[in-house]
């Protein structure tokens, strides 16, 4: 939530509404705004409609291994007869558990979606960075990004419990997506401007959308989740201590923002020749 809000929502923001752009075009609709919600909107349908198809699907499968497995065995009277309100509470509870473990699965990987959209843009911003007083810090503060999303998006790969090899890919194709813009940003560095209307439009909008992605994920299918759940619920010193957590962290990723702002000026103070032209490089707060 922090990071979409304080870290990449910003940006978006000071990308499309930057001077150089038309301000027919720009200046008279809340893009910034426009494309966050638009994600946001976007991503619910992809969650809905992905959480329906694959419980459907599931359950379809299981009521057809179930069926042939009854006629195979003969039970299915037997177990009707004799013990069907235990039988049905078992299967209530199976569903419950396959219901809960199959919207795991797609909370994973939509939240993997806007992690790799911002990642990427992440990198391109520091492999077309020239500066080595720019690129330290930006190193800084993409380390402190990737760990708090890592860090989120291991939670719900654990609580998702895929099998190993899909826990490796998804790892791996976290671990790849910031070196892989970093490669691309250092392959267009010399065409790349990113103070051009083109770059910030492109990058606005990514990032726009990266946040939307974001903030719905951490609101919806994170924080709401785990608050709204009965054992918490339950028990007021767990609700405590999940409300000072989050206080906590959202307290600690907003100095880190303060500091990552605090750096990139007196960087571009010490570099630049003009430093009142005041060009941060963009994908960073």
């Amino acid at each position: 939530m922090s990071t979409g809000f304080i870290h990449v929502l910003p940006v978006a923001i000071e990308n499309l509404t930057f001077p150089c752009l038309n301000e027919n075009a720009w200046g008279k609709c809340p893009f910034a705004g426009l494309v966050p919600m638009a994600s946001a909107i976007a991503t619910l349908m992809i969650d809905v409609f992905a959480t329906s198809h694959y419980t459907k699907s599931h359950f379809n499968k299981t009521k057809q291994r179930d069926g042939i497995d009854e006629e195979k065995t003969g039970e299915h009277v037997h177990t009707h007869a004799t013990n069907g309100h235990a039988h049905g509470s078992v299967s209530m509870l199976e569903h419950s558990a396959s219901s809960e473990l199959l919207r795991h699965r797609v909370v994973s990987q939509v939240l993997e979606l806007g992690i790799v959209v911002h990642s990427v843009i992440i990198g391109i911003s520091l492999g077309a960075s020239e500066s080595p007083k720019t690129i330290k810090p930006l190193v800084a503060a993409l380390t402190f990004h990737q760990f708090f999303e890592g860090m989120g998006l291991g939670g719900c790969i654990s609580q998702a419990q895929f099998k190993s090899g899909a826990v490796a890919i998804v790892a791996l194709f976290f671990s790849f997506t910031t070196p892989v813009g970093i490669v691309i940003g250092i392959g267009i560095s010399n065409i790349y401007d990113e103070s051009s209307p083109t770059a910030l439009i492109v990058e606005g909008i990514f990032i726009a959308a990266s946040a939307g992605i974001l903030i719905y994920m951490a609101l919806v299918d994170l924080l709401a989740e785990d608050f709204m759940n009965p054992k918490l619920q339950n028990n007021g010193i767990l609700q405590v201590g999940a409300s000072v957590s989050l206080l906590l962290g959202a307290a600690l990723m907003s100095l880190l923002a303060i500091w990552a702002k605090v750096f990139f000026f007196f960087s571009f103070t010490l570099s630049s020749t003009n430093p009142a032209k005041g060009n941060f490089p963009h994908g960073f707060s």
